[in-house]
This record gives structure tokens, C-alpha cells and sequence, in this order.
């Protein structure tokens, strides 16, 4: 019987490699959780919950699980297994999406996964381990990601494929049941703000997904465009009498006006000096307007109108003298119709955006950002215009960052600077990076996540900025292409049987 000899385990190295990690962790977390300002001292809370998040109980976490690591990495099948996951991690291989459409198993999967998910949230509503409107709206966003997941799809002509008919059938479900759960009272206002509030970060990531993911270029500052499309609302409404629809028909222009700007100054930038240059670009937007108080109202900031429907205001009685929506309705008020509204409509521009973008890869103007992404060099050796590629980037990302400020503001019904710092262009970045750069399916499962937990953990809120650093270390770690990895679009000639 032939064995194989391994060397012996180092249970000194491992120790101390678990000892310098737990200190490190102690020294960076402990002031941050257990160090509280009384005052003009600090107070030393050892035992400050949530213990999950403490500072020394994390230092010890972490160096049970260092040692666990260390030891697991001297073992053959331990090393073996930490060897397969750095190859995983660390290819740079381009996968190519497969141009037939799903198996019935595949579809199968991924509807059993939604299921599942959709019946676990039920489950916790009615163990009332989450309120009932939360589980309500896990049960929507799993309909979403789904819905996401079948527009993203290729769905090549002249072939069989049944996303074809879900994807037309998961959009009306997104359009209905809203309506049905707070007609039964199981999806409040509240919830319904805060998925309007999701939508909203999905859309500003599908647009930044348009300029880094897909073009590859580096823009800190697209808050500034979120900014343009929400003063636009409540400047033109103060001005200019402008309503909700009007700022929604003229935004693709102003805001894909000021992205082309953006992008003529910085055509020849690259990595760095674009960043730098952009994140300019939206701390200048948000000086000019906290500082020209005289237009913006400063600091102070601006009021921005309420959505009408063919007239008809949301509102108990009619500023106008119309009739207002619940009574030509013959309905009783109630100020969920608003923001109900707000909700709907926000999900058919969402749709149609996720639509737009996804047909966007596979044309000539998307094969030609992921060019420019790929090499810049060799893109302008293939002939490409790489000024007008560029500027498309920016042109088309900014129109859907205006969009999402025009129903940020009406949805918030005030706007002030503050609302567009340079934390929100970080969280905006985030959300792509996360998600898998050029993946709309991940972008999209990232900035719901990112925007929903928070109000999931609502015990935990003071803790967000740390979790969200961790949970940035843990997938650069595990999953540094994010949560899905981008595919190529295949280009296959003929009709496939």
C-alpha cells in the first residue's frame, strides 16, 4: 500500500499568525466599536453590542478562523483547495455567453432559487422575524431578479425560447402585485418608499455601468448628473412652472448635455487623472449649488413638485381645482397612491432602461465600449473613433443618473445638496464594482442589496460604513470579478435551429 508523506504542521507558525491577525484586527476595530466620545472623554465599553460587531469579539473571531485557515492551508487537501480557488480567482479568462437559450433545467434552477427565496421571506413575515411589509418586498425583489435575469438574456431569432413569454408575463407581475399588497394592506408605505429608493440606485448603477463597467472609464463624480436631473425638477418647477413629466421629457437632454461636456475634457485622460478629474466634476456641481443661494436656495435647498396623472393631483384636495385622484376614482384618500405611483412608474422606465441597455451590448456601439475597455490602443488601430465612443459613454450613462434624480426628487418632494456628496458617488461605484463590472444582472442584485439590508438591519444601522468596508474586503478577496461575472456577447451569423 503506497502513502504519501505530507511535512509536519507548524502549530508555532500557525499560532503566531493567528496572534498578529487578531491583534491588527484590535487595534483597527476596537477604538471604532468599543471606544464611545462622553463628552470630553472616551469611554471603554467592552461588552458594547451587537457582539457580532464588537471589536474585541471580532479579534477573536478573527484569530480562531486565521488558525483554522493557517492549519487547514499545511494540510495536502487544504492546500489544494485554497490552490483551486486562487486559479478560480485570479483567471482573467473571457467567457463567452452561449447563444442557444436556456435548458429546462437552467430554467428550472433559476425559478426554484426565486421560489425558494420568495417562500423563505414569507416564512420570516409570518414567524414575524422581519415586519410583514419587508417580507413583501424580498417577495417582489426575488419577482425583479428575476424579471432582470430574462432580459438579459440573448434571445436570437428563430429560436425557441420560453423567457420569450416570462419575461412579458414577470413584468406585469411587477406592475400588479405592488398594487394587490398594499390594497391588502401587506405592503405599507414605507416599503413602498424604499423600493422606489432601490430602483432608483439601480438605475444610477446601470448608467455608471455604462461608463466604467463597459467603456472602462473611471468616473468618480457621477453624482453630479443624480444632482442635475433633481435641480432640474425643483428649479423648473420654481422657474419655469415645469411638472414632473415635463423635467422627465427634457432630462435625457440636459443631463446627456452636461455628460458630453464632462466627456470633452477628459478624452485624452486615463485611470488616475480621470478619476481625479471627474470626482472634480461633481464637487464643483455640489459647491455652485450650496454657494448661488439665490437660485438653488443654497444649503437650504429647493422643493420639488408631487407626479400628476393626466392632471389629477395625489394630493387630498387639488391645488388647481381639479379633481384630485381619489375622488375621481371614487376612492378614499390615502397618501400610499403617490408614492404607489412614483413606485410604478419608476418600474417601467427601469424596465425599459434594463431593455435598452441589454440590446446597447450587442450593438456596434457596445462591442466597440468593450473595445476601448479591453485595449484603447488597439481600438483606435480598428478604426474606431474613440472621441465619439468615449463621449457616447458618458453621453448615455449621465441620461439614466438625470432620470434617476428627476424621481429622487419627486419622490423625496425636497431636495438640498447634501443629498449628492461625494459618498453617494462612492456608493453609486460600489454598486458596480460589487455587482461584476459590465454585468447588468449583478449590478443590479448589488444595488438592491446595498440600499435594502441597511433597512433589513435597521439595529445595526450605526455599523453600516463598517460592514460595507468588510464586505468590500471579503469579495475583492473571493470574488474580485463580483457578485457575476461579466460575459462577452456572442456574435453567431445565421439562424440556429
Amino acid at each position: 500500500m503506497h502513502t504519501t508523506s505530507h511535512a509536519p504542521i507548524s502549530w508555532g507558525h500557525s499560532i503566531k499568525d493567528a496572534l498578529i491577525a487578531g491583534v491588527v484586527t484590535l487595534i483597527l476595530l476596537g477604538p471604532i466599536t468599543n471606544l464611545v466620545l462622553n463628552q470630553y472623554d472616551f469611554k471603554f465599553l467592552p461588552e458594547r453590542t451587537p457582539l457580532l460587531l464588537n471589536g474585541i469579539y471580532l479579534a477573536l473571531l478573527v484569530t480562531v478562523v486565521r488558525f483554522g485557515v493557517s492549519v487547514l492551508a499545511q494540510l495536502p487537501a487544504g492546500n489544494r483547495l485554497l490552490q483551486r480557488l486562487q486559479q478560480k480567482n485570479a483567471s482573467d479568462e473571457i467567457t463567452v455567453e452561449s447563444t442557444s437559450a436556456p435548458s429546462a433545467i437552467k430554467n428550472l434552477r433559476v425559478f426554484g432559487s426565486c421560489l425558494l427565496f420568495a417562500l423563505f421571506a414569507c416564512f420570516l413575515g409570518w414567524q414575524k422575524v422581519i415586519a410583514v411589509g419587508a417580507s413583501s418586498a424580498l417577495v417582489l425583489i426575488s419577482l425583479f431578479v428575476l424579471f432582470v435575469f430574462g432580459v438579459s438574456l440573448p434571445k436570437p431569432r428563430g429560436q425557441k425560447n420560453a423567457w420569450k413569454i416570462y419575461v412579458p408575463l414577470l413584468f406585469l407581475a411587477g406592475l400588479s402585485l405592488p398594487i394587490l399588497l398594499n390594497l391588502t394592506g401587506l405592503l405599507p408605505k414605507v416599503w413602498i418608499s424604499n423600493l422606489t429608493l432601490a430602483l432608483i440606485y439601480v438605475l444610477l448603477g446601470l448608467g455608471l455601468n455604462i461608463v466604467v463597467g463597459m467603456a472602462g472609464l473611471l468616473d468618480l463624480g457621477f453624482v453630479g448628473f443624480y444632482a442635475v436631473g433633481a435641480y432640474l425638477l425643483a428649479l423648473g418647477a420654481q422657474y419655469f412652472d415645469f411638472g414632473f413629466w415635463t423635467a422627465l421629457l427634457l432630462v435625457p437632454i440636459v443631463a446627456g448635455t452636461c455628460g458630453a461636456l464632462l466627456g470633452f475634457p477628459v478624452l485624452r485622460m486615463h485611470g488616475d487623472y480621470l478619476a481625479i478629474v471627474t470626482l472634480g466634476f461633481g464637487e464643483i456641481i455640489r459647491l455652485v449649488l450650496t454657494n448661488w443661494a439665490d437660485v438653488t436656495g443654497g444649503p437650504n435647498g429647493a422643493a420639488a413638485p408631487s407626479p400628476t396623472f393626466f392632471g389629477m393631483e395625489f394630493a387630498r384636495r387639488s391645488s388647481n381645482g381639479n379633481t384630485p385622484f381619489h375622488e375621481f376614482f371614487g376612492l378614499s384618500y390615502s397618501g400610499d397612491y403617490k408614492f404607489l405611483f412614483i413606485y410604478v412608474v419608476l418600474f417601467i422606465v427601469v424596465a425599459i432602461t434594463l431593455r435598452f441597455f441589454n440590446r446597447l451590448r450587442y450593438m456596434p456601439l457596445g462591442r466597440s465600449w468593450e473595445a476601448l475597455r479591453e485595449d484603447e490602443i488597439a481600438c483606435r488601430s480598428l478604426g474606431i473613433n474613440h472621441v465619439t465612443i468615449k463621449l457616447s459613454a458618458f453621453t448615455i450613462g449621465a441620461i439614466a443618473g438625470g432620470i434617476a434624480g428627476v424621481f429622487f426628487a419627486t419622490y423625496q418632494g425636497f431636495i438640498n445638496p447634501t443629498s449628492f456628496n461625494f459618498f453617494e458617488s462612492v456608493l453609486i461605484l460600489s454598486i458596480v464594482v460589487l455587482g461584476g463590472m459590465g454585468s447588468m444582472l449583478g449590478v443590479v442584485i448589488a444595488a438592491l442589496a446595498l440600499t435594502l439590508l441597511p433597512e433589513l438591519l435597521r439595529d445595526l444601522a450605526d455599523y453600516r460604513i463598517l460592514m460595507f468596508g468588510v464586505l468590500m474586503i471579503l469579495m475583492m478577496i473571493w470574488r474580485p470579478h463580483g457578485l457575476i461575472r461579466a460575459k462577452r456577447p456572442a456574435f453567431a451569423g445565421g439562424k440556429h435551429d
